[in-house]
């Protein structure tokens, strides 16, 4: 009897050792996609615990940087997985995962026929931008408005949010128009949104394309869940998610 209740505690550590919970650093951009991803995943790994902590890129990367208990980082940029594996907070370096897309949306039928110059006129008083400091795409709205020469003129007019998900509900909420994640439209709140009537995409050439890393922390060092989570980005499955929610994929 006492073996057969040590076999059994044995067993129980076991596959705690095993099915660790994986903690990942997620950026806000990604909130659509990731129940479709970790879905999929979990199919093949149905043990694995696995946690999203959602939230700005700058914002999440300086809590990794403080020792925050993240096993992987999903940034909407190289640039800040990049400084965390220069500092060495990272187990290897990052890899894109997939390509963001920048977007205008406004809840009110708009004429996106005229572009980004539709941004100057009178009745379009507040627009919702990501704080271009903390957010990614925050940034690539600026660079686009600063490569079409708008920028000062329409600079009166930002309404600043800290995160892409904040913005999107700055855009709905509060402002006329907004600078968003073209994965947003995919929210189901968006789904009677049509493309030239309440979106339009910014052109590409207008600002640098919006890369997005991924790299494992050192608190994923033997955990194999974190691994296998991290190679399934990559993979055919998880690709055809992203590609289904608007990103590019390598």
């Amino acid at each position: 009897m006492i073996m057969r209740y040590t076999f059994l505690i044995l067993f129980l550590l076991a596959n705690d050792v095993f099915a660790r919970s994986v903690n990942v650093a997620a950026a806000a951009n990604l909130s659509y996609a990731l129940p479709e991803l970790k879905a999929k995943f979990l199919r093949k790994h149905p043990s694995v615990n696995l946690h999203f902590t959602i939230g700005g890129s700058g914002k999440l990367a300086i809590q990794i940087e403080r020792g925050a208990a993240y096993d992987l980082f999903l940034s909407a940029n190289t640039d800040y997985v990049e400084r965390l594996y220069k500092d060495g907070k990272t187990l290897q370096k990052p890899k894109i995962y997939a390509q963001g897309a920048l977007v205008m949306l406004s809840v009110k039928k708009r004429d996106f026929s005229k572009g980004l110059q539709l941004l100057t006129q009178s009745d379009i008083e507040r627009i919702a931008v990501a704080n271009p400091k903390t957010a990614p795409y925050g940034k690539a709205s600026i660079e686009a408005l600063k490569n079409s020469g708008l920028y000062e003129r329409v600079r009166p007019k930002f309404v600043y949010a800290e995160s892409i998900s904040q913005t999107l509900i700055y855009t709905l909420k509060a402002a006329d128009i907004g600078f968003v994640a073209k994965s947003s439209l995919f929210a189901p709140s968006l789904k009677a949104f049509k493309k030239g009537r309440n979106w339009a995409n910014v052109p590409t050439n207008l600002y640098t394309p919006i890369s997005q890393g991924a790299a494992l922390l050192p608190y994923a060092k033997g955990n194999m869940d974190a691994k296998a989570f991290y190679e399934f980005l990559f993979g055919d499955e998880a690709k055809a998610i992203f590609e289904a929610y608007g990103y590019k994929v390598p």
